[in-house]
């Protein structure tokens, strides 16, 4: 399991030109699912990310949490994190979950983040979406 954290002032995520999640202060949040994965690996993942103190108090020292700064987050599917670009020039995607069980953790993720995180938006698993973001920072951390 990979989660791509982006510190954002703002994100959102479009569908056939439609906004379908968008955020203010928070998390945007790519997620790939790969072969082995579990709902063991996604709760320590989700917790570890909920845990992380990477906003700001009031002396400019990262000490606070989400819940901490009431951060909302936009939480995206993403395959291509298990891109291996190793071997020529197009990359192979093997490391990735099938797509049933991908979108089962996937969704799984976020009805768990949803009894954490008061806003909770999301992309759509499997479509071809654009995403547009504010990183705040820049701060961006890999959970894998």
């Amino acid at each position: 399991m990979k989660f791509l954290i982006q510190r954002v002032t703002e994100a959102s995520v479009d569908i056939d030109g439609k906004t379908v999640g968008k955020i203010g202060k928070g998390y945007m949040v790519l997620i790939g699912v790969g072969e082995g994965d579990t709902r063991e690996i996604a709760d320590r993942f989700i917790r570890k990310m909920l845990a992380l103190r990477i906003f700001a108090d009031e002396n400019g020292k990262t000490n606070l949490s989400i819940k901490d700064v009431d951060g909302s987050l936009l939480l995206v599917s993403q395959f291509t994190l298990y891109a291996d670009c190793h071997k020529g020039n197009r990359p192979t995607f093997n490391g990735a979950g099938n797509p049933v069980l991908a979108n089962e953790l996937y969704e799984y993720i976020v009805a768990e983040c949803k009894k954490e995180i008061p806003v909770v938006e999301t992309g759509r698993f499997g479509a071809d979406m654009k995403v547009s973001l504010v990183n705040d920072g820049p701060f961006t951390i890999m959970l894998d």
